[in-house]
């Protein structure tokens, strides 16, 4: 049986792991942004341009946010909606040339961080 550590995690540590995330997400989805444009892409684009090895590195790299998000307890449709946009993002990854321009544009970690903070967002101010 599985312990629901959920109602351990302090308001504290909610905050602390979406500033983790964030931050995260930022350097894995825009960190390097293109001059002149308000295009940004970040690392995960660019090792993804190995082809599936570099795939494979992202699909590991997005697996942090699901990791923290089994950490504080999320729920099952949580979980499911954060492994959706990594599948996403990990097949649309592996189509030849259109797949990098594809990773650079749906950076599923950024989706995943906000899906994450939206949940505890609203969590926090039902059960304060």
């Amino acid at each position: 049986m599985q312990k629901n550590n959920q109602s351990h995690v302090t308001q504290a540590e909610y905050k602390a792991t979406i500033k983790r995330l964030e931050e995260f997400s930022r350097f894995t989805d825009s960190s390097i942004g293109i001059p002149f444009t308000k295009f940004s892409f970040g690392v995960e684009s660019l090792i993804g341009l190995l082809p599936v090895v570099g795939d494979l590195a992202g699909l590991i790299l997005s697996g942090y946010v699901l990791i923290e998000a089994q950490r504080l307890g999320v729920s099952k449709r949580v979980k499911s909606r954060i492994i959706l946009n990594m599948l996403v993002d990990f097949v649309g990854g592996l189509i030849p040339f259109f797949g990098d321009i594809f990773d650079a544009m749906f950076k599923a970690n950024t989706r995943n961080t906000r899906i994450l903070k939206k949940h505890l967002t609203d969590k926090l101010t039902t059960n304060p």
